[in-house]
């Protein structure tokens, strides 16, 4: 199995990317990476690194940087990184690909190819939000900002299969997110997308809406949203995590004496466990192929993660069980 990794993509790249990518094959034996950047930054960081068999380079000139428009980036650098992983999961020379990088370039490089599943109007990014039940997957994050219904019920099918398959969930919850619980609530979207989950075959897993505090208690496996919401959602729950593990170490450290060391190591575990890195990536569902998309600002845990999430979804032949369960769903309402 190969998939390839951009290695100029993220905020600190290609350094932990590269590293990353050499983790990763020590923990798989029956993985390989293909390093897509350029050679005179990426080979230097290769010289003694373990399983170089395993490690390859795809040379390339150019990279899209984190503040680039992603549509005008990709048309004035043809031979950037991204577009060379897309090419070559395109090329089927490699079964997945990762990127820390510019994530609207990366959904761009995708859209621009189409290669969709068949069925599927629109791919949708799932990240996995910690819960206190377990992991949850919140679609979409980002991907589709301007959704119609049969996107978002298409969105908890996806969902749903990759909850089963990668989260362990044997029948996954799927709520709707929306403002209130109660049917009639939302908009126009929400509640024709409700109706859609309702008349299908996945209505006995649909539990209808949900509010964002519902996320994190672990009410349901499967959160489904536009690209908008999901983006602000995940963005805020970061923010939120990150601002209450700083107020925990200062002032209960600030309260502590002799089991300072104790409490202080406890709380660096805790963070350990809930820090995105644990996660690797999100997926972009959808696609004919394997895509995980990283925070920028990825270490080489999260990029060691990611290319290990990419292996599992690949193996678990994903993409093949969406097809199916859509082929079994309604027809959707109306076209793009």
């Amino acid at each position: 199995m190969i998939i390839a990794l951009d290695a100029m993509g993220g905020d600190h790249a290609p350094g932990p990317i590269v590293a990353g990518a050499v983790h990763a094959v020590a923990a798989d034996p029956q993985l390989s990476v293909m390093l897509v950047g350029d050679q005179s930054q990426v080979e230097p960081l290769l010289e003694r690194a373990a399983h170089r068999d395993r490690l390859h380079l795809f040379h390339c000139t150019q990279a899209v940087g984190m503040e680039e428009s992603p549509v005008v980036a990709l048309r004035k650098k043809p031979d950037n990184s991204i577009s060379r992983c897309w090419q070559l999961l395109a090329q089927q020379k490699v079964e997945g690909i990762v990127s820390a990088g510019n994530t609207g370039a990366m959904v761009a490089g995708g859209l621009f190819l189409k290669r969709y599943l068949k069925n599927v109007r629109r791919p949708g990014i799932a990240a996995v939000m910690p819960t206190v039940k377990g992991p949850c997957v919140l679609i979409d994050v980002g991907a589709n900002v301007s959704p119609k219904p049969e996107h978002l019920f298409q969105y908890g099918v996806m969902g749903s299969i990759f909850a089963r398959h990668i989260l362990q969930r044997p029948q996954p919850k799927i709520g709707l997110m929306n403002v209130g619980s109660e049917e009639a609530k939302g908009h126009d979207l929400a509640k024709e997308t409700n109706a859609l989950f309702n008349a299908s075959t996945l209505r006995s897993q649909f539990v209808g809406n949900v509010e964002g505090r519902d996320i994190h208690r672990g009410d349901v496996d499967v959160v489904v949203c536009d690209g908008f919401v999901g983006n602000v959602v995940l963005k805020t729950s970061e923010g939120v995590f990150d601002f209450t593990m700083k107020m925990v170490f200062r002032e209960l450290l600030a309260s502590l004496d002799a089991e300072r060391d104790k409490a202080k190591l406890a709380l660096e575990a805790l963070i350990h466990r809930y820090d995105y890195s644990a996660f690797g990536g999100a997926p972009l569902l959808g696609i004919d192929g394997v895509c995980i998309i990283c925070h920028g600002s990825s270490g080489e845990r999260a990029i060691t993660n990611a290319l290990a999430v990419a292996a599992s979804y690949a193996r678990a032949h994903l993409n093949e069980l969406i097809v199916k369960e859509l082929e079994a769903s309604p027809p959707a309402a109306s076209e793009e």
